[in-house]
């Protein structure tokens, strides 16, 4: 199956790939790929912009602080993430525009509750990581480098116009992980400011303070993947830190831009209650209790295929032990049909969004507020 992603003078055709979006594939006009599909006229020559946020150290030599892997890069060497390469003692993003998806999703695919139910968001993303998550489900884009991924030339403005002409109500920078093609998130972010576009951040949160801090501004909403509440688990599944991590949900929270948490819920791995527990109460004490928080299902993908998917059982225990610790907004994700996916009020129970999978059914919220007793929903709603 495929769908083609099009706008005024982009002639972009995008095919199905990888399970997470719409890969395009550039070719010359009238150029026919190997599955016989026709592809417009589109430049493809991708050209490296200089990297924010590194240092010299020495010589040719230079330290990476993007994020907190810190990488020290020896003259024509890259970063972990592999797409950041020093070139003579000048650090070059590889990525820049460089997309190897993009597809026109639902905005409660990200998972974004709070924010445009019922919309669509255009999501793109390029290839590379700053982690390594056995679990991935999209590790065919973010375990790779640039040049072992097919990609085409979109500059941030082609985003904006391919946004708009889908009737998309914000970009989403998802499927592998943003902060590693910071540069091009930053640039298409910010023009948002000119075009109206809003723009919302998909990550597992790695990233360094300050360049975290001059982004946010420039972003409307950020949902963070909280792979556990352990750094046991960090090291071992996913090569991360969990103060990082933490210390990115306080920044974007204090910054007033609008937070969602993801916790993939894997068996024997991240469940015990006890964590959850601590989890919630991290939440409550330090996030404050109206950010939602989501417990999804995981599904054996990857290098994590000897474990079971979780059980629905363990998913109802999670919002129970958060709903216990005064969590407001609890859902389950990965699991169509439950209760759990819709938002209801905390104070007289009304049901203010309905939502089947990634389908909203139904939105009566006025103006914000439950339209039964006025109380005040957070989100963006409008």
């Amino acid at each position: 199956m495929q769908s083609a992603v099009t706008c005024a003078g982009c002639g972009v055709l995008a095919h199905a790939a990888l399970g997470a979006g719409l890969v395009a594939w550039p070719r010359r006009a009238g150029a026919q790929d190997q599955a016989g599909d026709l592809v417009g006229d589109l430049e493809t020559t991708f050209l490296p912009v200089e990297a924010r946020y590194y240092k010299v150290v020495g010589g040719k030599r230079v330290e990476c602080e993007l994020c907190p892997n810190k990488c020290r890069v020896a003259d024509l060497e890259r970063g972990t993430c592999g797409v950041r390469e020093n070139r003579g003692g000048t650090y070059y993003t590889l990525v820049h525009a460089r997309a190897v998806a993009a597809h026109v999703d639902p905005v409660e695919k990200k998972p974004l509750f709070h924010f445009l139910p019922g919309t669509t968001a255009f999501s793109i993303a390029t290839a590379g990581c700053n982690m390594e998550c056995k679990f991935c489900q999209n590790w065919e884009i973010s375990q790779f480098r640039p040049e072992q991924v097919r990609a085409t030339l979109l500059k941030p403005a082609m985003v904006h116009e391919l946004a708009k002409n889908n009737g998309a109500a914000s970009i989403a920078y998802t499927y592998s992980e943003p902060t590693i093609y910071y540069e091009y998130m930053f640039d298409t972010a910010s023009l948002g400011r000119k075009t109206g576009m809003r723009s919302v951040m998909i990550s597992a949160g790695f990233i360094e303070a300050q360049p975290l801090q001059d982004l946010l501004p420039h972003l409307s909403a950020v949902k963070i993947d909280l792979k556990a509440f352990r750094q046991e688990f960090y090291d071992k599944m996913s090569k991360g830190q969990l103060k990082v991590v933490r210390r990115t949900l306080e920044l974007i929270r204090k910054a007033g831009t609008w937070l969602e948490i993801v916790v993939l819920v894997i068996p024997t791995l991240n469940d015990a209650e006890a964590e959850i527990r601590d989890l919630s109460r991290f939440v409550k004490q330090s996030l404050g209790a109206d950010v939602p928080i989501h417990f999804t299902r995981f599904h054996p993908t990857y290098r994590l295929k000897n474990l079971p998917p979780t059980p629905p059982a363990t998913l109802d225990r999670a919002v129970q032990v958060a709903r216990a610790e005064g969590l407001r907004y609890v859902y389950v994700g990965n699991l169509s049909g439950h209760e759990a996916e819709s938002t209801y009020c905390p104070d007289c129970g009304e049901l203010l969004v309905k939502r089947v999978g990634l389908s909203v059914t139904d939105v009566r919220l006025e103006h914000g507020k439950c339209p039964k007793c006025k109380r005040a929903i957070p989100g963006v709603w409008a």
